[in-house]
């Protein structure tokens, strides 16, 4: 077993995680299907070279991003739109993208890419697999294609002035050969700017966020291991840092040498990576068995919880928890999730306005970021359910 981003076999086996659902974010139209969709194991491997961290039972045969019932969209929530628009405003700020083309790997729906062309006068090209023609959810921009297939050695002829790769690189089982194929693409532009937001694997092992561990993401970066592979596939960095209440990690570089870190201040940073390592190792079954004892009450004591969620988070924490009918119900903004089922275990997504009725005793938010907005919600219709924040 070798690491997929600095080709080391100094492995360390974090967690594992059997029979996980392969497709967290796949709309299954029946509860049946749902119990039966696919599944894959998670062994999660630590680099102690590099500091990568990757699943080592991953096998990318199971996953079909080509399907339309494919929906990771978070469009729905006026919170990460602001995130977005925020976002996006200082990208063409910082980089000045005004009237230039920007490629964008991995775009979903082409929302993102959308604000960037349309607040900059940009041109944008992007590429997803996923991508739903007939939704139009891109708007009318005119100057904006978008080519659904994955991005490959097929379209390195294509040229920017920015690449932008959002949320997509943990989808990939080597990181390098990606990241090394995009600096291809550039050539000799040494002005053209990478960026990259994946999520934040520091926060996920200091929080024991299992619940951010699932088949769809292989890869899991750290600042230490993101800054150096990029380096090491010849970029120079320009930042580094963290948004979204930690939750996003975003890394922006140039074209550059192909040059190591050696300094004293990384080793600083790779050993308080490590002790962090250690501190996951050392409490992911404690914190485990102390989820699944507080679900157990809540049934003993003919509560009725829902979680605040229906995607991969939601996912992710009901399987990795073995939740069955503890959990009844999913509650999802997102209307082309409502009377779908949670792959691997089975509960119903209803939207917000399903708890009028159902009146639950405690609302589970997958994601705390979105509590405000969830109160206002619930405000709206009256209700005063607990929130327990998931986190």
């Amino acid at each position: 077993m070798r690491c997929k981003a600095c080709n080391s076999q100094e492995i360390r086996i974090l967690c594992t995680i059997e029979g996980v659902p392969v497709h967290s974010v796949k709309l299954e139209r029946s509860r049946l299907a749902a119990l039966d969709s696919a599944r894959g194991d998670i062994r999660l491997g630590f680099c102690e070279s590099c500091g990568f961290i990757f699943n080592t039972a991953y096998d990318p045969s199971f996953h079909n991003y080509y399907s339309d019932r494919y929906d990771s969209t978070q469009a729905c929530s006026n919170t990460f739109n602001k995130f977005h628009r925020r976002l996006a405003t200082s990208l063409i700020d910082r980089f000045d993208l005004r009237g230039k083309t920007i490629i964008e790997i991995g775009c979903g729906q082409g929302e993102f890419l959308s604000l960037l062309c349309e607040l900059g006068s940009n041109k944008g090209i992007g590429f997803d697999p996923a991508y739903i023609e007939q939704e139009k959810s891109h708007g009318q921009f005119s100057d904006l294609t978008i080519i659904k297939d994955f991005y490959s050695e097929k379209y390195i002829d294509y040229s920017s002035d920015f690449v932008c790769c959002k949320m997509t690189l943990e989808h990939i089982q080597n990181p390098k050969e990606f990241i090394s194929m995009i600096r291809r693409s550039i050539g000799n532009r040494r002005e053209t700017v990478v960026f990259f937001q994946v999520p934040n694997a520091a926060r996920i092992l200091r929080e024991i966020a299992f619940w951010d561990i699932y088949y769809e993401h292989c890869s899991y970066f750290t600042q230490e291991s993101i800054g150096s592979l990029s380096q090491n596939c010849g970029f120079d960095i320009l930042d580094v840092n963290t948004e979204y209440d930690d939750q996003y990690l975003m890394i922006a570089a140039v074209p550059g040498g192909f040059r190591k870190e050696t300094d004293k201040g990384r080793k600083e940073d790779f050993n308080s990576l490590m002790k962090e390592v250690d501190f996951f190792v050392n409490n992911y079954q404690n914190k485990i068995d102390e989820w699944k004892l507080k679900l157990i009450d809540q049934k003993d004591n003919s509560s009725k919880p829902v979680i605040w969620g229906g995607g991969s988070k939601g996912v992710a924490f009901l399987t990795t928890l073995g939740i069955g009918d503890e959990v009844e119900y999913a509650v999802d903004i997102n209307p082309r999730k409502h009377g779908t089922y949670l792959a691997g275990s089975g509960q119903m997504v209803v939207g917000p306005q399903f708890l009028i009725e159902y009146q639950p005793d405690i609302i589970l938010v997958m994601n705390p970021i979105y509590t405000d907005e969830i109160l206002v919600t619930l405000h709206e219709f009256g209700l005063q359910t607990e929130l327990i924040p998931v986190g």
